[in-house]
């Protein structure tokens, strides 16, 4: 249903006041704007305003200026996704839909993440590609347990929490596949079914703050954070890609390695969209599963590329990469369209993928070379690869650059105690 008087009618009969209209900025933070049930077919045709200074925004809500954006000038339109308006099982009388921004011309704005990740959809299927992308949500509840990592002990003290979660996903037609309790205390980890890209980020949104709200009413609060304790195992934020032609897998393919080979070729730049925060590298170390360096290898869990190839008789279907090296702190459109343009890249230039790496890269005498270990050195590698400017946009490159500086100076000197502190509830 896509009509909005009709849609605004069904939601009053289920007793839904308010829909939150969302976006994510560049620093990974969910920003929305909330209508009445009432003025839906007027943000259907018209938009919500909306500031294009939350393009500069940081994790601590000041903001920084670029070439592009930044500043008291200017206005945009937020106009909702019909095809994605949801009821909200969490937060009873409130509905939510994602949000695409316009200019007041009703042209896309150029550094709107969930445009920008549509034109590289459409880019793949120019090229007769689809792509199906899932993420693992991995959070932390706090007050924080001291059951066993992975333990069945943990999901029986929050067994009631686990089993409202499940029920509030299930009634917004989320397509969970498992959930299960994870290292860290307090940890867990929910997935679900591949879907198409923008589909894909979607939904990691609603299902974020499904988990934000549910964990609330339980006296519990969550955090995505990629550290939540200093020292600690982090939440990571891994992405599932797999490429498709004519409904056909082509993951062990040619095609499909070339695929991979152009996200490996990129993943120090790729760190500026997908492991964007400070704390980001606190997480993405050796031996921590994190994927810190830039290598792949066959279901190795410690290669920031794992190959998975799924089990005997379901490999056609399940083959797909992992990137372990991203974390919950990314905007997942523009994590998406960064990792589909790279791999695109690689498919148009027939490149090929280095020997795989079976053993833990750290074991090796000549480990492979790590990844940026900060968020400055990410930035450079970003600054100095013109490719994602040719691909995204100048414009969002650019101020993605100065959010990302914006961030560095933010935290300059900061103890990894501190930049816990003062990240973990941001995300």
């Amino acid at each position: 249903m896509t009509n909005p008087d009709e849609i605004a009618a069904e939601l009053s009969a289920r007793d839904v006041a308010v829909i939150a209209l969302t976006w994510v900025d560049n620093s990974g933070i969910t920003r929305m704007k909330g209508i009445p049930v009432a003025r839906l077919a007027h943000a259907a045709q018209w938009g919500v305003g909306a500031s294009p200074v939350f393009d500069t925004f940081l994790v601590d809500d000041s903001s920084v200026t670029g070439r592009y954006a930044g500043g008291p000038v200017g206005d945009l339109r937020l106009v909702p996704d019909l095809r994605r308006l949801i009821v909200l099982a969490g937060q009873p009388g409130w509905a939510w839909a994602p949000a695409d921004r316009y200019d007041q011309n009703r042209d896309r704005h150029p550094q709107d993440a969930r445009g920008i990740l549509g034109t590289v959809v459409t880019r793949l299927a120019d090229q007769g590609f689809t792509v199906r992308a899932g993420f693992e949500v991995e959070w932390c509840v706090f007050p924080a347990d001291s059951s066993p990592a992975y333990g069945m002990a943990r999901v029986v003290e929050h067994s009631d929490y686990l089993r409202t979660l499940m029920e509030a996903l299930i009634a917004e037609n989320v397509p969970v596949e498992q959930l299960h309790p994870e290292y860290s205390p307090g940890q867990f980890e929910v997935s679900f079914s591949p879907q198409d890209p923008v589909g894909a980020a979607d939904m990691l949104v609603l299902v974020r703050e499904t988990i934000r709200a549910v964990s609330l009413s339980h006296g519990l609060r969550a955090s995505f954070a990629p550290r939540v304790v200093a020292g600690g195992v982090g939440n990571g934020g891994h992405v599932h890609l797999s490429l498709w032609r004519h409904s056909v897998n082509l993951m062990e393919s040619g095609v499909g390695s070339s695929f991979v080979a152009g996200i490996l070729a990129r993943l120090p730049a790729l760190l500026a969209f997908g492991a964007p925060s400070v704390a980001s590298y606190l997480r993405l170390v050796p031996s921590h599963w994190a994927g810190a360096y830039a290598c792949w290898g066959h279901e190795n869990r410690e290669a920031a590329l794992r190959f998975i190839t799924g089990s005997v008789g379901e490999r056609e279907s399940a083959a797909n990469v992992e990137v372990k090296c991203f974390d919950a702190t990314a905007n997942p459109y523009l994590a998406l369209a960064a990792l589909l343009s790279a791999g695109l890249d690689g498919v148009s230039s027939t490149l090929s993928l280095p020997e795989p790496v079976e053993v833990d890269p750290a074991s090796l005498a000549s480990p492979p070379p790590r990844l940026p270990t900060s968020l400055s050195a990410a930035a450079d590698a970003l600054e100095g690869d013109p490719f994602f400017a040719s691909a995204l946009g100048v414009e969002l490159v650019d101020t993605v650059l100065a959010v990302r500086r914006g961030e560095v100076a933010v935290f300059d000197g900061a103890s990894e105690e501190e930049i816990v502190a003062r990240t973990l509830w941001r995300y």
